[in-house]
């Protein structure tokens, strides 16, 4: 049977295994978070992702449609239909509905933990066909091998990671390989092919602007090339036309595609790629003289018209602007004064040098050398490459959260560069009859090129085509073999430690689930913290179903997610005045911050500290964001510059001025915590200094329920006629928490926070 394949046939086979151990190798990498903890949801954002999803499976889409849900924003509640991005939800579910249908029952939780990583296989071929298209199909399977493993991607697709990020990045593959492919060839198959997985996007991630914005400056790149032809035309209008009318059909998105600023750019190169088939027909019309005046005149007509209508439509209204999460793109320091709100989420913070060699490795040094053979053979797939790379480059460095986009261009390029190399150094000597097969295919190609581009628009490109494949067959001098290995081995090497470096950042940084911390004991032994479920249990099981829970935005997915109970906000941000009041209640002390809690009718407060383990990410290492939101709002009742000393120090000391000792949040945290120290000064193992011995009175406030490590304490909401009555635990706290101090040895108060 194998003497009888053909060699298309045996390469097909062989592809098709090497991208299958691919797939299995992405998927692998992805299971360390389970194997290590168990199979759970991590994070914020995938808390309420999971939640909906559940409601989608259990109710059905309709229903998820219209739910509103009085679990979120007190007293507001959330009309979720309208507010959500229902790609991955509805994939999720129809994934579930699809293995059930095969008998293979399956619980939605596991399909929510295990999406990612199935889809982190889907995308990895779906970077083989793209990299296939810029150059062919062994630098493919490189870029296929390099996505799969590369920690810039897979710190949002680890197993539980259920979030929007987890199938964004396969859609933003396949909708650019089927752009290119199209305008390669013309098809408006393949551009409404695009277009269908550019609707998916849309409703599945925010970034699908990055994509409504980088197709049409690939297009406009061209056009000043002056590259325009049918192929390009017949590629965009159909992509435009199909991907906004289908974009629309998604209820958080609307009419934004015709009335935002951020779709401007590509109704922009619509209009103009429509003055360019009107000039190109015009021109085989008019004499030569009489066509330029026309065109000059037309064209500046056309602009000046487009220009005024967008301003004139922005100022009335119709067109939206930018909003600030867009201008925060361009002006670093834009949301730290405007939006504080922004700025406080850490994934949105400039990306620090040393993230680019964590995510990216080697191929940091290889993607340049990627960029550099585009712009050798530079055909207009090449130029959609090098846009992509400049574009996805600026974009990472402004905000952290965007290498995850930079990833797979950096993936593409690197291959692109190695299989150059490997082209070069592995190439054995032609046999004639490989001459002779070679001369055939090229003649063949020629003629195919001829016939697709007889138009005289597409000369530039068939040009470029017939000297690159000329270069091709460019015969060059034997190269001895020990230069081959002297340049392929140290290569090879550099590989075999990025592979190295991928498994170990993505087993250590990337797959420890934020619910569950680990810490390292004296003698090696790995321990595992669990306040936060442990907490989120105790409030499930002791707490009235009705009660509401006052936190920092930061956990209310978590607490609605795993708890069942109403929190006042939550991770969607959506109204910042009613964020700055929770800030204003932490930050203010309990005379002032009473009223407020007895106004938006809170039960119990949560704050999470992790002075005494060593967690760096709680609440008081946040304390700073929460004052500058209260104060954008309450400026009468919180100040920033209150909570520093004279020379202008954030402290948790005794030195600490009276607005930080006095306000909600510094009691809540340090509550009892000398109690933790009954021989020793009182030392906050985060910041690293000793804290007042002194003890804290607590008078509209009681404390209901702290942790084992006291990383999340709860305290509950006195009722008027029970303010200043004594609280009967006070006697045996500290006891208790003698005996609990002892499971906490100093050296295991890791740094918490490198684990989540």
């Amino acid at each position: 049977m194998l003497s009888s394949l053909t060699n298309s046939s045996e390469s097909t086979w062989l592809k098709v295994t090497v991208l299958t151990l691919v797939g299995l190798v992405a998927f692998s990498s992805r299971l360390f978070s389970v194997i290590r903890f168990e199979s759970i949801i991590h994070e914020f954002d995938p808390w309420f992702n999971f939640r909906a999803t559940r409601e989608l499976v259990d109710n059905g889409y309709y229903a998820f449609i219209n739910w509103y849900d009085r679990l979120a924003w007190y007293p507001l509640a959330r009309n979720v239909g309208p507010t959500v991005y229902p790609g991955l939800l509805v994939t999720s579910g129809l994934f579930h509905w699809l293995v059930n249908a095969l008998h293979f029952p399956i619980d939605i939780r596991d399909v929510c933990v295990f999406l990612a990583p199935v889809f982190s296989a889907f995308t990895a071929t779906a970077t083989y066909l793209l990299t296939a298209e810029l150059k062919d199909p062994s630098a493919g399977l490189l870029a296929a091998m390099f996505i799969g493993i590369a920690p810039g991607y897979i710190s949002r697709s680890v197993a539980g990671s259920y979030d929007n990020e987890g199938i964004a990045i396969f859609l933003l593959m396949m909708t650019f390989f089927l752009w290119v492919r199209a305008v390669k060839r013309g098809s408006a198959l393949w551009a409404a092919a695009a277009a269908l997985f550019y609707f998916w996007m849309v409703a599945s991630w925010g970034g699908y602007a990055f994509i409504i914005n980088l197709i049409p400056l690939h297009v406009l790149a061209l056009l000043l090339m002056g590259r325009y032809s049918t192929r390009l035309y017949i590629s965009y209008a159909t992509f435009y036309v199909v991907g906004t009318l289908a974009s629309m059909q998604v209820p958080f998105v609307g009419t934004a595609p015709i009335r935002t600023a951020e779709h401007m750019g590509a109704l922009g190169v619509f209009g103009l790629l429509q003055a360019m088939a009107f000039g190109q027909w015009a021109s085989h019309v008019l004499p030569a003289r009489r066509f330029r005046q026309l065109w000059l005149s037309t064209l500046a007509v056309l602009i000046g018209l487009g220009f005024a209508g967008l301003v004139g439509l922005t100022m009335l209204g119709w067109i939206a602007p930018w909003t600030g999460r867009f201008y925060s793109l361009w002006d670093t320091g834009y949301a730290k004064i405007h939006i504080p709100l922004i700025a406080s989420v850490s994934e949105h913070q400039p990306t620090p040098w040393v993230n680019f060699f964590l995510d990216l490795h080697a191929l940091v040094a290889l993607f340049p050398a990627g960029v550099y053979f585009c712009f050798r053979r530079l055909r207009d797939e090449h130029v959609f490459a090098i846009m992509y790379a400049v574009v996805g480059a600026y974009f990472a460095g402004v905000m952290i959260r965007l290498m995850l986009t930079l990833t797979p261009i950096v993936c593409i390029c690197a291959a692109i560069a190695v299989s150059e190399v490997l082209d070069v150094y592995l190439k054995t000597a032609p046999s004639p009859e490989a001459d002779l097969d070679a001369d055939a295919d090229a003649m063949l190609l020629h003629t195919n090129i001829a016939d697709a581009d007889a138009d005289a628009e597409a000369k530039p490109s068939l040009n470029a085509n017939a000297d690159a494949d000329t270069d091709s067959r460019t015969r060059s001098p034997a190269i001895p073999w020990d230069i081959r290995l002297l340049v392929v081995l140290p290569l090879f090497g550099v590989l075999c430690h990025f592979v190295t470096h991928c498994t170990w950042v993505t087993s250590t940084s990337y797959s420890s689930p934020s619910v569950v911390l680990a810490s390292q004991g004296p003698n090696g032994a790995r321990n595992l913290i669990d306040d936060f479920r442990e907490a989120y249990s105790w409030l499930r099981q002791n707490t009235p179903a009705d009660a509401k829970i006052l936190a920092w935005w930061d956990y209310g997915y978590q607490i609605t997610g795993m708890a069942n109970r109403t929190t006042i906000v939550d991770n969607n941000t959506w109204n910042n005045t009613h964020i700055a009041t929770v800030g204003k209640a932490l930050a203010c002390t309990e005379d002032v911050a009473y009223p407020v809690l007895r106004k938006l009718d809170v039960d119990y407060l949560l704050v999470i500290f992790g002075g005494v383990v060593g967690y760096s990410g709680d609440d008081i290492n946040k304390f700073l964001w929460m004052i500058r939101i209260a104060e954008g709002v309450y400026p009468d009742d919180v100040s920033e510059r209150a909570f520093f000393t004279d020379r202008g120090e954030f402290l948790v000391t005794d030195a600490a001025p009276p607005a930080m000792r006095d306000s909600l949040m510094y009691k809540m945290s340090y509550y009892r915590f000398k109690d933790m120290f009954p021989n020793a000064p009182p030392i906050d193992r985060v910041r690293g200094v000793p804290v007042a011995r002194h003890d804290i009175q607590l008078n509209a406030i009681e404390e209901a329920y702290s942790t084992q490590h006291l990383i999340v304490r709860l305290f509950r909401v006195k009722r008027p006629d029970n303010l200043g009555r004594s609280q009967n635990a006070a006697a045996s706290f500290g006891k208790k928490r003698k005996v609990r101090s002892r499971r906490v040895h100093p050296k295991t108060a890791i740094k918490a926070a490198s684990a989540a």
